[in-house]
């Protein structure tokens, strides 16, 4: 008879939660999502591009160097503070900070499919005492005593996605966590982009320095022979007078150079997350402007949808919109929960978990929200407006991306005539301050004509510099401009095992030959 009732109390007690399983899968089966579906933007994008492709390749392979396009600088030096400030930049790490935030957040949203559970414990202590009660008389039942009660228990929650909220509201939070992986790589274009510029700047103001320097030599032996000639009576003190103009001239344009060096030195530093002299021993030697590779990658117009971060955060936010869309909508319709309790009770601890002390209860329960003023309504034609303000800045990003692709290859075509106008000029005034010199010397020209030509030199050669300069931060404009500098960690992933597995497996070291016997 016991055991009967054991079996019958097992059977009791299990009964909620098998019915809890049953209309659980049951509601989960016939759930449904309202809303809108996302559906890729597919906007227009042109062919092929206006400006000037001449040193441009749109080969496969060379694409593949965006990933890493400081690279085909050939500059250790830069090569270097990329790695480290890939490594160390604060800017990168907030991008990674609001990312795993993003992850976190997608878990809080997940968890709502899943029963929420919660276990629970109190004890009490209580008295109450007879005197004033049954009309004044007293408490004639004998002493009162103390009371004591043990409480422990389970309670538990499910609300049931019928109409897929809940489903919403997940695909929203990992459209977010796509959102924030685009934003830490366009962070990451931006960053090695600002390295690059900063690096070329920096050489950039080193040449003009010594260029300068360059030129104040030659202007301060031209100064001397009008000097000595001056002293000898053969010209003016004028002649001396402007000849000491022009050295002070350029001399006056060297502290300028070399403050906007230093200057650039200490944001290279920063965007190591250095203090800002940390780098300026290792920067502060001269060196050349680093030059550019003799062809660039560049990418169809269909394919900067693909590989520019900002147009796919962009994507990834009318996502997540277009999802809060359904979250919203849900509240229109009822919900529904299910909610059990299983609980012990007792005034002795040690008798808390007997069998005959439990109670427990199970039902579903529903709620449906029939008037709110307008708040649901309205809620949902906010969200509508943010997916269409979403969907505006996406368009205004793919536009912008073919912008700054166009306006990129137009600066970088343009600057290399320049470049080589320039060549030409120095070319050009080198021979003009030779052959003035030496008219000036056996005084058959004037000293103008020597300053003229010098100060002409100064200006090429300074201009020739800024060109170059000028070339390869284009060049750098443009590789941001195609979105390069992050690659796909999975789709690299699945490169490199392509190719482990395609590579042919090493030949096996031949056996050593048998040793003869003696």
């Amino acid at each position: 008879m016991r055991r009967q009732r054991s079996r019958r109390a097992g059977a009791e007690c299990l009964a909620p939660y098998a019915c809890l399983g049953i209309v659980g899968l049951s509601l989960a089966a016939a759930g449904c999502m309202v809303g809108p579906d996302h559906v890729p933007p597919r906007p227009d994008v042109p062919a092929g591009w206006v400006g000037p492709t001449g040193r441009m390749s749109l080969a496969p392979e060379e694409q593949a160097k965006l990933v890493q396009w400081w690279t085909t600088f050939g500059d250790p030096t830069l090569n270097s503070l990329v790695e480290r400030a890939v490594e160390s930049n604060l800017d990168l790490r907030e991008a990674a900070a609001r990312l795993r935030q993003a992850r976190a957040a997608r878990g809080i949203a997940g968890a709502d499919l899943w029963p929420t559970v919660t276990a629970t414990g109190s004890f009490m202590r209580s008295f109450a005492g007879g005197a004033g009660l049954a009309g004044g008389g007293g408490f004639t039942g004998g002493a009162p005593t103390p009371h004591s009660l043990f409480q422990v228990g389970l309670d538990a929650t499910w609300e049931a996605d019928v109409f897929g909220g809940i489903r919403r509201n997940i695909e929203a939070a990992q459209a977010d966590v796509q959102a924030a992986i685009e934003d830490r790589r366009d962070v990451l274009v931006t960053l090695v982009a600002e390295v690059g510029l900063n690096y070329i700047d920096l050489r950039g103001f080193q040449q003009r320095i010594a260029i300068a320097q360059r030129n104040l030599t030659a202007q301060q032996h031209s100064a001397d022979i009008a000097r000595q000639r001056f002293q000898v009576g053969f010209v003016s003190a004028l002649d001396v007078a402007n000849a000491d103009a022009q050295v002070a001239t350029t001399t006056a344009t060297i502290p300028l150079f070399e403050s906007a060096a230093r200057q650039t030195i200490y944001s290279l530093s920063v965007l190591l997350a250095r203090e800002p002299g940390a780098l300026v021993e290792e920067l502060s030697p001269t060196a050349a402007i680093p030059p550019t590779p003799p062809e660039v990658p560049l990418a169809l117009p269909s394919e900067l949808l693909r590989r520019r971060p900002d147009i796919r955060r962009a994507e990834a936010q009318i996502h997540a919109a277009t999802a809060r869309v359904g979250v919203a909508t849900a509240d229109l319709f009822p919900k529904f929960s299910l909610t059990g309790t299983l609980g012990w009770q007792s005034n002795k601890l040690e008798s808390l978990l007997n069998w005959n002390n439990r109670s427990w209860s199970f039902g579903p329960s529903g709620s449906w929200t029939l008037f709110d003023g307008g708040r649901i309504g309205s809620n949902i034609d906010v969200q509508k407006a943010i997916q269409e303000e979403t969907l505006i800045t996406y368009q205004k990003a793919v536009l912008t991306a073919l912008q700054d692709v166009e306006n990129a290859l137009i600066a970088y075509a343009k600057v290399q005539e320049n470049h080589k106008a320039l060549v030409d000029a120095v070319a050009a005034n080198r021979k003009a301050v030779d052959l003035s010199t030496k008219l000036y010397t056996a005084g058959q020209t004037d000293f103008l004509s020597v300053l003229i030509a010098q100060g002409s030199l100064f200006a090429s050669e300074d201009a020739l510099v800024q060109a170059t300069q000028t070339l390869s931060t284009d060049l750098v404009a443009l590789y941001k401009a195609l979105g390069g500098g992050w690659e796909d960690e999975a789709a690299a992933a699945l490169s490199r095992a392509a190719a482990e597995a395609a590579a042919p497996a090493p030949a096996s070291k031949p056996e050593p030959a048998a040793r003869p016997k003696k």
